[in-house]
């Protein structure tokens, strides 16, 4: 059984490595929501006047490259 095998490798028990894997996803599918109800109150066009103004009076410094 591949889940025994995986429980094995982890160093820990079956229900174990079933518990935080349930938890995990259930963690995922609650930040895909925050996000998802997070976007769905955007303003884009206030968003893209932001990003515009990025960057603008702040020469580059020392280190600030792109190697």
């Amino acid at each position: 059984m591949k889940t025994r095998k995986l429980a094995e490798q982890e160093g820990v028990a079956v229900n174990q490595l079933i518990n935080v894997a349930v938890a995990e996803k259930l963690s995922a599918l609650r930040t895909e929501a925050y996000f998802r109800e997070r976007a769905s109150s955007a303003d884009l066009d206030e968003a893209r006047e932001i990003l515009s103004r990025a960057g603008k009076g702040n020469p580059p410094l020392a280190g600030d490259e792109v190697p």
